[in-house]
């Protein structure tokens, strides 16, 4: 079974990742699609909302005789992790008392 990821969460794994390093897109949906299957034409949509609402800035840095668009997280854009961050605590802990109701192994 695939769970589908809300744009809440999208947002929110995106900006826990910029925040620990500034990526550009190709790597930062790579790092995404090690844990969850998603498109690249998923992930750019997201670094635009991020973009529009401030979330992020962006650089670019010359590669190879290109540029590449670097994703940076702003100070408003950690506040949105943080909120983020707190939701998630509060909804997967919810459902775990659902979901894993006598599961005392874990699995």
């Amino acid at each position: 079974m695939a769970m589908q990821l809300s744009s809440d969460l999208m947002d929110g794994l995106v900006l826990a990742l910029l925040s620990k390093e500034d990526l550009y897109g190709y790597s930062l949906t790579k790092q995404v699609q090690e844990r969850f299957a998603v498109s690249e034409s998923t992930m750019y949509p997201v670094l635009r909302r991020l973009k529009k609402r401030d979330w992020v800035t962006t650089y670019d840095e010359p590669f190879e005789g290109r540029n590449r668009r670097y994703y940076k997280i702003s100070d408003l854009g950690y506040h949105e992790m943080e909120r983020i961050q707190e939701e998630w605590r509060y909804f997967s802990s919810k459902v775990s008392e659902i979901m894993l109701v006598g599961d005392t192994d874990g699995k």
